[in-house]
């Protein structure tokens, strides 16, 4: 089915591979960006919405019409994280406009009821909650509002390191324990498009690594 995709985050390290591998799927996407110069993916089926996340009324004019919702927006880590107030605003909006496919992405640092870390992983999270602690909090935060929200068939992805690079074509999926220290942006892409049709991970934030 040729779905609409609203895109957040469309000009970042992943988003614009997101976009790119959409199109090749035969998907409509489109972004909302706070400086459209930014976009350096040039096609008509790309339908740019200049606005920020802060503003209401620019979420649901990115969200109006389409069926599937993609959030990879990031912010400098030394900003206030907004990331818990950016998606409970885009998931009150997808209700109103009765959109049901939320595909978000979270750091692998993110512990939830369920994981069998590793080690290493332990304390790797434990490490980020010492340096980022507001930030931690806010992606709990962020985690909690997905995990009580049953109405929208949400999937929020834990990533580890991002690599910008050729896709490998081999993605390790586990819901317990990152199976692997790095991926590449494009292989992301990949996966992230593939949510759209498979609901394998509905109501689950599998980690995934190259």
């Amino acid at each position: 089915m040729a779905y609409k995709i609203a895109l957040f985050g469309g000009t970042g390290k992943v988003g614009r591979h997101i976009a790119s591998r959409a199109l090749e799927n035969g998907y409509q996407v489109r972004m909302l960006v706070r400086n459209p110069e930014r976009v350096t993916l040039k096609d008509d089926r790309i339908e740019i919405v200049e606005g920020n996340l802060h503003n209401l009324e620019d979420i649901r004019t990115l969200l109006k019409d389409c069926q599937i919702v993609i959030n990879t927006f990031g912010q400098p880590l030394k900003e206030k994280a907004i990331y818990s107030s950016v998606t409970e605003n885009i998931l009150g909006i997808m209700a109103d406009l009765q959109i049901d496919r939320y595909i978000g992405v979270t750091g692998g640092s993110l512990t939830i009821d369920g994981d069998i870390k590793s080690i290493s992983n332990k304390v790797g999270a434990k490490v980020f909650k010492i340096f980022f602690p507001t930030m931690m909090l806010d992606k709990k935060k962020e985690w909690q509002i997905l995990n009580h929200n049953k109405r929208i068939k949400w999937t929020l992805i834990r990533l580890p390191f991002i690599v910008d690079g050729a896709e490998i074509g081999v993605i390790k999926e586990n819901l317990t324990d990152m199976p692997g220290t790095k991926i590449t942006n494009r292989d992301i892409a990949t996966f992230i498009i593939n949510q759209i049709e498979n609901l394998k991970y509905v109501h689950k934030a599998p980690f995934i690594s190259n």
